[in-house]
């Protein structure tokens, strides 16, 4: 069996949060939401993990979380996202200040990445049940292509009480593999209970149960080939919006439709937890504080 590579997508500045999250401290000792991301990998047979940084904040980041933190218990190497970095003959549109997305921000690890890998987003608290099933996922597929999966959360465990969230919503068939995914955005739940969404203005409701993507995928590496192929032809349609991101729910609905690639989702009943307003952070330190007092982390992750 071989050893997954966890790749974090940090390069985000989180414009909600108001600063750089990914380094915020949320555990007894100081710990990062990405420090429980690890541990939580390491323990699920990760091998290696994969940071998506900026140069911006290069030598701040790489100081921390340095192979050194987690005491040598697993592999540390670093991918950086840019706005310039670019196949080769496209350039930057005129009014573009921002990376590219996630899925730009995935093809940056193409040459540090040459085995099954999951993607996490650098400030989601995914939960050591989340590690585990999609690492026996992944540890399976040997040089298997084509064969990809996610871990999908119940709609009612992703909220937040401080404000709306956009989640992936998916449609799953009768096998367990993904037939689509939309994003919705300003999910909430309202006074009645309800759960809506508030797409173009109008309330829809959606199921407590429903299934969706909190950006925890996992691939195989020709992801990497598809990814590059795909952008070029992305960029084309959408550079002149200088707004536009390449998601990778816009790649994987890309494979999905042409029948280039399945997708397993893996379901989860666990609850995710996630600093997307700095209101979520005092919630977010309780529940590790009650996670630690359950036995289910040690108070020191590190030591």
């Amino acid at each position: 069996m071989v050893k997954p590579t966890l790749l974090v997508l940090a390069a985000g500045m989180g414009s909600r949060y108001g600063s750089l999250k990914q380094m915020d401290g949320v555990g007894p000792n100081n710990e990062a939401i990405i420090d429980y991301s690890v541990y939580d990998a390491i323990r699920a047979g990760f091998g290696k993990v994969v940071f998506v940084i900026r140069h911006s904040f290069a030598k701040e980041f790489q100081e921390v979380f340095s192979a050194d933190r987690f005491g040598g218990k697993i592999a540390v190497e670093f991918a950086f996202q840019e706005l310039d970095y670019l196949p080769e003959g496209l350039s930057i549109p005129e009014g573009r200040v921002k990376p590219w997305g996630t899925n730009h921000a995935v093809m940056m690890a193409a040459d540090v990445i040459k085995e099954p890998f999951a993607v996490i987003n650098a400030d989601d608290f995914y939960g050591a049940e989340a590690y585990q099933t999609i690492g026996e996922y992944l540890s399976q597929l040997g040089e298997s292509k084509n064969r990809y999966c996610m871990v999908a959360y119940d709609l009612n465990k992703t909220l937040s009480e401080n404000g709306t969230v956009s989640r992936g919503v998916c449609g799953v068939d009768a096998n367990g593999n993904l037939t689509s995914m939309v994003e919705r955005t300003q999910i909430e739940r309202m006074p009645d209970e309800q759960i809506v969404f508030h797409d173009g203005g109008a309330d829809e409701p959606l199921a407590e149960d429903t299934p969706v993507s909190m950006n925890l995928f996992g691939f195989t590496p020709d992801f990497f080939a598809y990814s590059k192929e795909y952008f070029c032809t992305w960029f084309a349609e959408n550079s002149a919006n200088i707004k536009a991101e390449f998601y990778i729910p816009t790649m994987v609905n890309k494979l999905i439709g042409d029948g280039e690639a399945e997708l397993r989702v893996l379901r989860s009943a666990a609850q995710w937890h996630g600093v997307t307003y700095k209101e979520d952070k005092p919630a977010l330190m309780a529940s590790i504080a009650q996670m630690i007092a359950d036995g289910k982390y040690p108070r020191d992750l590190w030591k």
